[in-house]
């Protein structure tokens, strides 16, 4: 069952929900991928959210090297883009469509800094204790490539991977100041824009010994 006000688009945004989205100060964006190897494997949607509960799924077609209507949107300076899993999706954005994503928030980290006692930081286990939303992650391994037909069950499960990321986020941002962590997570959310730089130039382990 699809959310209320999806909307799907291929390529970008249009110019009108760009506007929209630019009057928030938050929006949640995620992405799907045939891979979890960006210099290998294609960028296929960009799922975005805001705090209307106004869904986007946006296609990403094979050669596409450009969105400026959504880079536009993740790079304006006023709207905190929320993530889980920030390295990962602003990696991928900046390697296919050259968007430098900020600022971020990413909610596994924030959970790995203030959800100390568990060490469950999934995105299901998450929106189950902070929403009290089981997230049906059956679709989660799919063909996204095949964006043209994606059935009720994927585009179900690319809209709740964004869906909950703001109230998590408002949730995970009081556990960070209860637990005085705030400032640490902000540190680490600045820093996240070099670890994909590091990640596109494919280096591993710099920060060993």
């Amino acid at each position: 069952m699809q959310p209320k006000e999806f909307y799907r688009y291929d390529r970008d945004l249009p110019p009108e929900l760009l506007d929209s989205y630019l009057q928030t100060d938050a929006i949640a964006v995620d992405t799907e991928t045939m891979g979890l190897l960006p210099q290998r494997d294609r960028l296929c949607l960009v799922q975005l959210c805001d705090a209307a509960d106004r869904v986007s799924v946006i296609r990403i077609v094979r050669g596409q090297t450009e969105a400026p209507n959504l880079k536009q949107l993740l790079e304006a300076s006023t709207i905190a883009k929320v993530f889980h899993f920030a390295r990962f999706d602003i990696t991928t954005l900046r390697y296919h469509l050259g968007i430098l994503v900020n600022p971020i928030f990413c909610t596994k980290l924030a959970s790995k800094l203030a959800r100390t006692y568990t060490p469950r930081h999934g995105l299901k286990d998450l929106v189950q204790e902070l929403e009290g939303v089981e997230l049906d992650k059956s679709a989660q391994s799919s063909d996204w490539g095949n964006a043209a037909n994606l059935s009720d069950a994927q585009l179900s499960y690319a809209a709740n991977d964004v869906r909950y990321l703001l109230s998590a986020r408002q949730t995970l941002i009081e556990m960070l100041k209860r637990e005085e962590r705030w400032e640490l997570a902000q540190d680490c959310f600045e820093c996240l824009p070099t670890f994909a730089q590091l990640d596109i130039l494919q280096y591993q382990g710099v920060f060993e010994h």
